[in-house]
């Protein structure tokens, strides 16, 4: 399976409304962040947007500025928080104060994706947003949300469901697998599994030693970023010294000796270890064979990557899988 296609531009709105949870959110822009300058996404962007411009009541008595209006363009995707809940009785207060945003939510359309969690559920669901979709929530809410909402196919026992036009989660940090599975489609497995190490989320997955120094190296230069994310893209026949230099716009002999500085390796060692540790992130994700993953990542032959993959991690595909999958 190939990676990702990358889309050039990400503009996800996170919403703010009077009483709003705004943790969330704040984490959601730490996340996008993590994920663009990891896959070299310049385009993406978080907005803090409310029902207008200007500051916003939040809860716990934070106020926070909203710096464009919901309804100011179409936004490739809407992030919606909850409000402070914890019985039916406080959750049917909590809606009946927010009917403007209820149509103001109405209004935006199905075609801009929405993610929300914990009670933002019931004000997506008042909204009419759910109706005829597939959705999940805190369990609490079920017997009030099922009998108000008959139109969504509720799905309780799932902690999470995430589609294209709507991801929904239970708990107030129900956004963290919503992310999660939102950028993991839009980025590649290797450069998702660095955003979880680096941000230590829930279920850090491990690799082989042989590829610590790689990854730990990838921050400390941008041009090693470049690198990086150039080898990953280009397929491992073409990863040759001159090609790579002309992408960079630099020489073969200053990308050597720039690379040598940095990482104390030879550049072609270096992109030998980018380009494999790929190719073991391909292995443990997706079920994907080693004919499948040395086609997919452009390996001259399958009996060639064998041996590369064995001489630089001391296992054979297969171990290494057997050992690191989780």
């Amino acid at each position: 399976m190939p990676s990702p296609s990358l889309a050039s531009r990400l503009d996800i709105a996170l919403l703010l409304y009077p009483g709003c949870m705004p943790a969330g959110l704040f984490a959601a822009a730490d996340l996008v962040t993590a994920a663009a300058l990891r896959a070299g996404a310049r385009g993406w962007r978080v907005h803090w947007v409310g029902l207008k411009p200007g500051p916003v009541a939040c809860a716990h008595g934070m106020a926070l500025r909203a710096e464009a209006a919901l309804a100011a363009q179409r936004w490739h995707a809407l992030l919606l928080p909850g409000f402070w809940a914890g019985t039916a009785e406080q959750l049917v207060q909590g809606l009946a104060g927010q009917q403007a945003l209820r149509q103001a939510l109405g209004a935006v359309g199905r075609s801009v994706p929405l993610w929300t969690w914990c009670t933002g559920v019931a004000l997506a669901a008042a909204a009419g947003r759910l109706d005829g979709e597939t959705a999940t929530g805190t369990w609490w809410m079920a017997p009030a949300l099922a009998r108000a909402h008959p139109k969504v196919d509720w799905q309780w026992q799932q902690p999470v469901v995430s589609g294209t036009r709507l991801a929904t989660a239970s708990g107030v940090h129900g956004y963290l697998p919503i992310l999660s599975q939102q950028l993991e489609r839009r980025i590649s497995p290797e450069a998702w599994r660095d955003v979880q190490r680096l941000m230590v989320l829930p279920r850090p997955q491990p690799a082989a030693s042989v590829f610590d120094a790689m990854r730990t190296l990838h921050g400390a230069d941008p041009l090693l970023a470049r690198l990086r994310r150039l080898v990953e893209r280009l397929p491992a026949a073409d990863t040759t010294l001159q090609v790579l230099a002309e992408a960079l716009a630099c020489s073969p002999r200053t990308l050597a000796r720039k690379v040598s500085d940095i990482a104390g390796m030879p550049v072609g060692r270096y992109v030998r270890l980018v380009k494999l540790h790929q190719a073991g992130e391909h292995l443990l994700t997706g079920g994907r064979s080693v004919v499948q993953v040395s086609a997919t990542l452009g390996f001259a032959d399958e009996s060639g990557f064998r041996r590369s993959f064995k001489t630089v991690t001391g296992m054979t595909p297969a171990e290494y899988v057997s050992r690191y999958r989780p």
